[in-house]
Order: structure tokens, then sequence, then C-alpha cells
């Protein structure tokens, strides 16, 4: 199946694709007899052969980045339907805990039961030498989403957004530092570009200054609202921040992103040793307990019930977008260099403003739209950066496990 993480050279693997990627698609008929007949009908056979050759290099190149677009995009269903059970006039308004606790236990469950049918190698606690690093995994990934989820609570949405979208340029400095990964100019040029981009469309107070009270009231100015996680208006927050809190949300948010560049950093040091669905599971486990903990703990909090069939619907896309979320990106990170995969996480920014149009029927601004075109065009070049990279990644494999080999208990 497509979802093997070990490369074993069998066919179907992705050890196999990667090192005869355009054997397959090569006509087996003798080339005298393919210019037979005379007017060159074998002409078109051998530039189809040639096309389908680098359709399919084109597939064996990027495959890791599609993998990791897909994610992003059940993250912005996950993500649209946490945005509606957290509204104000939901019949039974959500916290971003209960969310992370709904997410995330269904996630290790649908994790646990595929892992348990599929007879996974190492099943449940994978291989003992690479227990530290998944207990890592899930440490920093845990941190990571509770730095998002607490800097929603203080911070304005484009705020903690903007901020969030450190991620890739933390992890691409980590697998730079901690792996020897190259990290080229093309890279922190397109980076760069990207954080543009998400800044014009998140446009931070900090940055850009409140917004005017002046603004005319057409029904299309209320875009600070590109929920990454959590809602508009429905965050149960009650006032507004003081100075301390806001500065206190902001350092957590950073340092959460810092610990989810951890996270995607140590899936890359781990690669694919392990089955990337106990990678799951272990940030899966832990953000469950600890939220469910919270929720038991925290005076102001108790489990609730959903009302009505629609946010039983709702619970249930969070659930399984959660689990092909992590699933889909974990893939990709094992197949993609750091710096390069996690760029197309800015494609989140860009359908956040599709859904937002859709659903909610708001116009983005100008600078929304700005920043979205660049996002897309540094994401579009940074595809298609690369033949010399993609043939070094064979011989690399070696390398990197050199470099992993002390890090072995």
């Amino acid at each position: 199946m497509g979802y093997g993480t070990q490369d074993d050279g069998r066919v179907g693997s992705p050890g196999a694709e990667r090192h005869d990627p355009v054997a397959s698609p090569i006509p087996t008929s003798p080339p005298a007899g393919a210019s037979d007949g005379p007017d060159g009908e074998a002409t078109p056979a051998r530039g189809g052969g040639r096309v389908w050759g680098h359709l399919n290099e084109f597939y064996e190149r990027n495959f890791g980045l599609f993998l990791v677009f897909s994610a992003q995009t059940f993250g912005s269903v996950m993500n649209t339907a946490a945005k509606l059970l957290t509204a104000k006039d939901s019949p039974n308004q959500f916290h971003a805990l209960h969310i992370i606790f709904v997410r995330m236990f269904a996630t290790s469950i649908l994790g646990t039961l595929y892992m348990w049918y599929h007879k996974v190698p190492d099943f449940p606690l994978g291989p003992r030498n690479m227990f530290g690093l998944l207990v890592m995994r899930g440490t920093a990934g845990f941190c990571g989403l509770f730095g998002l989820y607490y800097s929603l609570s203080y911070l304005e949405i484009s705020d903690a957004t903007a901020i969030s979208f450190l991620v890739p340029t933390w992890t691409a400095i980590l697998c730079y530092v901690w792996l020897k990964e190259p990290y080229r100019i093309q890279e922190a040029f397109s980076g760069l570009i990207s954080l543009a981009g998400v800044l014009l469309i998140a446009r931070p107070a900090f940055l850009f200054g409140s917004p005017s009270a002046a603004v005319p009231d057409d029904g299309n100015v209320t875009m600070t609202v590109f929920t990454v996680d959590g809602s508009q208006d429905g965050s149960p927050v009650v006032g507004s921040p003081s100075s301390p809190q806001r500065t206190l949300a902001v350092i957590c948010s950073i340092l959460g992103t810092f610990a989810a560049a951890t996270a995607y950093g140590t899936i890359r040091v781990i690669g694919k040793r392990v089955h990337s669905l106990i990678s799951v599971n272990y940030f899966a486990v832990m953000s469950t307990l600890v939220s469910g903990v919270i929720i038991l703990v925290h005076p102001d909090l108790h489990f609730i019930l959903p009302k009505g069939a629609l946010q039983w619907v709702l619970l249930l896309i969070i659930g399984v977008s959660g689990f092909l979320l992590q699933f889909l990106l974990t893939e990709g990170l094992q197949r993609e260099k750091g710096g390069r995969a996690t760029n197309v996480t800015y494609f989140q920014m860009v359908l956040a403003l599709i859904i937002e149009r859709i659903i909610w029927g708001t116009t983005p601004p100008v600078l929304s739209l700005v920043g979205s075109v660049l996002i897309i065009c540094a994401a579009i070049w940074l595809s298609l950066q690369k033949a010399k990279p993609s043939k070094e990644r064979t011989a690399a494999a070696d390398e990197e496990t050199s470099l992993l080999g002390p890090q072995r208990t």
C-alpha cells in the first residue's frame, strides 16, 4: 500500500520507486519495430513515453509536497468545523481544549485500530531504540499545539496565525543545524516571500496597527478571521487581555512554533525507521491525555456533549480530518527536505481565504489577495527548484543514516 514507510526496495515501496522512477512507463518493444510503417507512427509513441517519463519523474520529485498539501487541505476543513463549533451563536459552545481533545482522541483511536488491523511493525510503542525520539516528537508536538491554542486565548486570530507561520522558518533552520540538510538561498528567499504574504493576509496589529473604526460597514470587512484554529468571535475569552497577558501569549506562541518545528525536525530524524502512524500516535495520545486532564482539573471547564446532528457531524469531521492531517503531514515530511516541504503549509492560509468566501460570503481585501498571490507564486517556484537535489536524495540516505548513528542507544 501507499502507506508504507520502510524503504525496503520492494515493488511499490518508496525506495523501489526512487531507484527506478521511469522504468515502468518505457515501452519494452524493440526500437527497430517501433520505426516500422511509412508514416512514422512510432514517433508519437516515443514522444508519449518521454512525456510520461517526465510526468512520472515530476511525480516522484513532488509526491511528498502533494502529501503535505493534502494535509493542509484536511487541516483547513478541520479548522472550519472548529470555527463553527466555537462560534458564540453555537447552541453548545465548545472550548479550544475540547477541540484538541476530540481531534487527538479520534486520531489516537483511528491510528491504533489501523496499526492493529494491518499488523504494523513494532506496534504500539515502536522500536525500543526510537522510544526517546518518539517521546520527544510527541512532547514537542503537544507543546506546539498548546502554544497555538494558548495564544488564541489572548491574541487576535490574525496575530496568532501570523506567528504560527514561523514554523517553516524554524524547521528549515533546525534541519540545517541538526541534520546538516542543505539550506539554499532559494529556499530562504522563498520562505521570506511566503512569510511576507502571510503578513499581508493576517495583517497583525503589531505591524499594521489596529483597524480603523471608520471602516465602511459593507459586510466585507470582518476578515480578521483566517481562522487556523478556534473562532473569530467565539473564543472563550472574557474581556480584553492585559498587556502582560498579551506579552505572555506572544512569547508562548513563539515558543510553540519552535516546539512544532522541533517536532517536524524529530520526524526527519526518525525518518522511515518507524511507521508514521506510530509517530502520530505518540503525539495524539499525549495531547489527548493532557487536554483531558486540564478539562477535568480546570474549574471553569467540563466535558460537554454535542447538541443536534450538525455538531455531531462537525466533531466527526474534526476527528477524521485531524487524523488525515497528521498522517499525511508525517508521510510528506518523511519524503521531503524540511524547508521545502513545510513551506507548502502556507497554502492553508490561501485555503482559509477560499473557505471564508464560500461559507461566510466575505470578500478578502486587496492586501489579502496580494498575500495569497505571493504565497502561491513562492510555493510553485519552490516546487520547480531542483532536478539535482532530487537525484542526490538516494545517495543522501546513507549519509543521513551515518549522521543519525551516534544518536542510537
